[in-house]
């Protein structure tokens, strides 16, 4: 497979390198912001709050569905007054019970550890939300439990759902009072995410296109890709995970400062060399840094030391950042561009972005 960015501009060959219609589908996030947030109101999320407020909210999803969980607490953000916490395994920990709520998301709605996590929180007498497809066994144990049930239209890879299956989980939490987000919010958003799919459509070249512009930049490099704040760390954690479903390309995950205490030490090392004889180019790091506008003032100076280091030892540098005003907007935005980067990196190496066939073949080896 080799790196050819005139694939970008080649209209015929975006077409036919993406049978499945991860471009389409990434397009359609903002119809994606829309919908989820009416299901989760025909759904009857408010129905929660008659619970009272939760003791902590458990978050089980994996892959794009895990993300949901992430997303919800950076939204929120850290003044929440209880614990948000993700889970991505097969055992809920044991501290969590009838106090607490557990929201189980799947794209599939038959995903192993999910479905295992839902059961678990029945058994412990816990609040349940599920989202997920509608007839799916996630909906079947939220039935049976009596459960709050958000069924959303995921189809294709659900990774490329993320907004269906996150914005019911936002929508409970507006219920329950620990964020501000109503619907002139979610109009707002996807307001941004269709102007994001008009500077990132196929038809625009590559020279003004960010979507383009920042896989040309990712292509042939070993990237690193730092978030400096909870919003901007989402996305550059959604970024990673695109980069490898959709395009099948490594990428290293970094939050500051912790970033700052072990992974800036790579500036000074092999991957940062670069060899101006070389007969061929031999992949080098590349520093990329998804800003916020709300950081820790600290985060602020060490963001800009790294920043500086990495010039400095000729370490490329691009910096994204974020666009709006509340945090899902800034979240939405950083997403959104990542979403369109991955996949035409996947389409400039000739590399179909919806195929899983290794996802599909682990999911295979370990089935009874």
């Amino acid at each position: 497979m080799t790196w050819e960015p005139e694939r970008l501009d080649d209209q015929r060959h975006l077409g036919e390198a993406d049978p499945g219609g991860m471009l389409p589908a990434v397009a359609a996030s903002a119809a994606h912001i829309r919908t989820g947030y009416r299901s989760a109101v025909e759904a009857r999320v408010d129905r929660l709050a008659g619970f009272g407020r939760p003791r902590a909210i458990v978050v089980a999803g994996m892959g794009g569905s895990g993300l949901a969980g992430d997303l919800l607490a950076a939204v929120v953000g850290k003044g929440a007054p209880l614990p948000i916490v993700t889970l991505r395994s097969y055992q809920l920990p044991g501290w969590v019970g009838a106090a607490d709520l557990v929201v189980t998301v799947s794209g599939s709605g038959t995903t192993e550890e999910t479905l295992s996590l839902a059961t678990q929180a029945v058994r412990r007498g816990c609040t349940l939300l599920g989202v997920g497809p509608a007839g799916s066994p996630l909906e079947a144990i939220a039935t049976q439990a009596s459960a709050v049930y958000v069924p959303v239209p995921v189809s294709g890879q659900s990774r490329a759902g993320l907004w269906l299956l996150s914005v019911p989980l936002i929508v409970a939490a507006a219920e329950l009072r620990l964020v501000q987000a109503d619907a002139d919010l979610f109009e707002r958003v996807a307001g941004s995410l269709e102007d994001m799919a008009h500077r990132c459509r196929p038809s625009s070249e590559s020279f003004i296109n960010p979507g383009k512009s920042l896989a040309m930049d990712l292509a042939e490099s070993v990237p690193m890709i730092w978030g400096s704040s909870p919003v901007a760390s989402v996305a550059a954690y959604r970024l990673v995970c695109q980069l490898g479903a959709n395009a099948k390309y490594p990428a290293i995950f970094g939050e500051l400062p912790e970033a700052d205490h072990h992974q800036v030490a790579v500036f000074d090392g092999p991957l940062a060399e670069r060899d101006i004889f070389a007969d061929t180019a031999a992949r080098s790091l590349r520093l990329v840094m998804l800003r916020d506008v709300e950081e820790h003032p600290q985060v602020t100076r060490r963001r800009e030391a790294s920043l500086r280091l990495a010039r400095e030892r000729d370490v490329p540098v691009t910096e994204l950042t974020a666009e709006g005003t509340h945090p899902l907007e800034r979240m939405a935005w950083l997403i959104g561009l990542a979403d369109y980067a991955s996949t035409y990196l996947a389409l400039g190496y000739g590399i179909d972005p919806s195929s899983a066939s290794a996802i599909a073949e682990v999911k295979a080896r370990i089935s009874p």
